[in-house]
């Protein structure tokens, strides 16, 4: 799993927000348009993109966008 590719894959959830700001270092939480649709948004991506159970917990636990790939990672990985 590629964490370039997690990040664009991040980045594309935002409308309004440009995707060259959001980095793995990213607060995502601090963004402007960050909202609990955009949470919503991430854990339906994660489903479709990773195949992996991604909760609201997982989301609450993280700051960064690096802290979110590091758990799907680490979900993905469990179960290669």
């Amino acid at each position: 799993m590629d964490i370039k590719r997690f990040i664009e894959n991040f980045a594309d959830l935002f409308d309004e927000t440009d995707p060259a700001t959001i980095s793995a270092a990213t607060k995502f939480k601090e963004l402007d348009e960050w909202s609990s649709l955009v949470a919503l948004s991430v854990i339906a991506m994660v489903d479709e993109e990773y195949d992996v159970e991604f909760r609201g917990d997982d989301i609450r636990g993280s700051s960064t966008v690096e802290d979110l790939y590091k758990i799907v990672n680490n979900r993905v990985m469990s179960f290669s």
